[in-house]
């Protein structure tokens, strides 16, 4: 008899979906006791850092490996094969980089970029749009920031912060060390679904902030090419809910093939016979590969876009904001629905805490909760309708 194919293969040609596979396997041995476990995923990031992954997208002339925004999604979309907590943790460090890349000055690149590639650093961001608990004071030469943050991924485990605060002028933003003193981590996620990535508040006692650390000035322009930030968010994301649905579907097929037992009136006696079954995976399957179509098809685009810096122009940014969208919306469908409706083909055993397969739908689940597709779906809409492109903004 033959054997089942092996599922959702990394690129050959990508040398960091590669390396993030063999990462994956690492991380797949105690992956369901993590996320029991919730907390500090600090045995994984140090996994992590050694691979050399963390700095794989900052560019050669800074001592990173200058690698591509797909090659990026992609090992997004292997860790969530596994494990949704260290895909956001990996994906989401790269909002600030980006962040960072479109505003800092050629100065603070050149000492915050090589640092971060020789000490491996995971960055991690504090600055919530949607809430506005921060404020500082100037005080001498200095800034001190003071209040809250929630919704912080990351900050738990990072080496650098990049945190905001609302005063005079506008929105400021910095890049700090995560051990300043002064920071401090609430600790309080109690989500049901991405348990390790510390997703709660960031607290802010007298924390000193040097001009040098400014990332702009509130009144700085917010170019189309400073605003992809929330469009890499929403193809980080997408990837997370494709890679949890591969995770799922993989899962329980292994599963299917070894531990089901057919229903008593299925008429077949293995499990695999059974045209039902049959028809479910192949329908799930279709489903997955439908979303990672669309999702490497706008990082694809995002790739070509990236290079034009702040000549990038509105109408360019709006056509990927569309792209990002359509990716999203449907690889969260089919996260939701791969990750619950594998459990009708796997069968009642399936259903236990000591397996573990439910952390792929409560991984999807509180993410979309977050960012919902109802409000992507009128943007695409209504541009469909009248031709209209999305505006900047928070999750578009």
């Amino acid at each position: 008899m033959p054997e089942p194919p092996e599922l959702y293969a990394p690129e050959p040609g990508d040398v960091h979906a590669r390396r993030a596979a063999a990462l994956r396997e690492v991380l797949h041995a105690d992956a369901v006791a993590r996320d029991e476990a919730g907390g500090q995923p600090l045995d994984a990031v140090r996994a992590l850092k050694a691979s050399g992954l963390n700095a794989a997208w900052i560019g050669r002339a800074y001592g990173g490996e200058g690698a591509s925004w797909t090659s990026i999604l992609r090992v997004v979309r292997e860790f969530a094969r596994t494990d949704g907590s260290i895909a956001h943790l990996y994906g989401y460090q790269h909002l600030p980089l980006h962040i960072t890349a479109a505003r800092a000055t050629p100065a603070q690149l050149a000492n915050w970029f090589p640092a971060s590639v020789r000490e491996n650093w995971l960055w991690s961001n504090s600055g919530n749009v949607m809430s506005r608990t921060s404020t500082a004071r100037r005080v001498g030469t200095h800034w001190v920031l003071d209040g809250h943050r929630p919704f912080s991924s990351g900050t738990h485990v990072a080496d650098v912060i990049q945190v905001s605060w609302d005063g005079d002028g506008g929105r400021y933003t910095a890049v700090i060390p995560a051990d300043r003193d002064g920071v401090g981590i609430a600790h309080d996620w109690d989500g049901i679904g991405q348990r390790q990535t510390g997703s709660g508040t960031v607290l802010f006692q007298g924390v000193r902030i040097a001009d040098e650390e400014l990332l702009g000035r509130p009144g700085d322009e917010v170019t189309p090419f400073v605003s992809l930030n929330s469009l890499l968010q929403q193809l980080v994301l997408a990837q997370v809910f494709i890679g949890s649905a591969q995770g799922a579907l993989a899962e329980g097929r292994d599963y299917t093939v070894r531990e089901s037992r057919p229903w008593i009136h299925s008429g077949v006696e293995r499990h695999t016979d059974d045209p039902w079954v049959q028809r479910r995976y192949g329908g799930l399957h279709i489903r997955v590969q439908a979303a990672q179509a669309l999702a490497e098809q706008a990082a694809a685009q995002l790739d070509e876009l990236y290079p034009q810096g702040h000549g990038l122009t509105a109408h360019a940014r709006g056509s990927l904001a569309i792209s990002a969208a359509a990716a999203n919306v449907v690889a969260g469908e089919v996260g939701l629905a791969v990750a619950e409706e594998v459990f009708e083909v796997m069968g009642a055993r399936s259903a236990t805490r000591a397996r573990g397969y439910d952390r792929f739908w409560r991984n999807v689940r509180t993410h979309t909760l977050h960012n919902p597709a109802e409000y992507k779906k009128r943007t695409l809409g209504q541009w469909l309708l009248d031709g209209s492109h999305p505006q900047p903004a928070p999750y578009r």
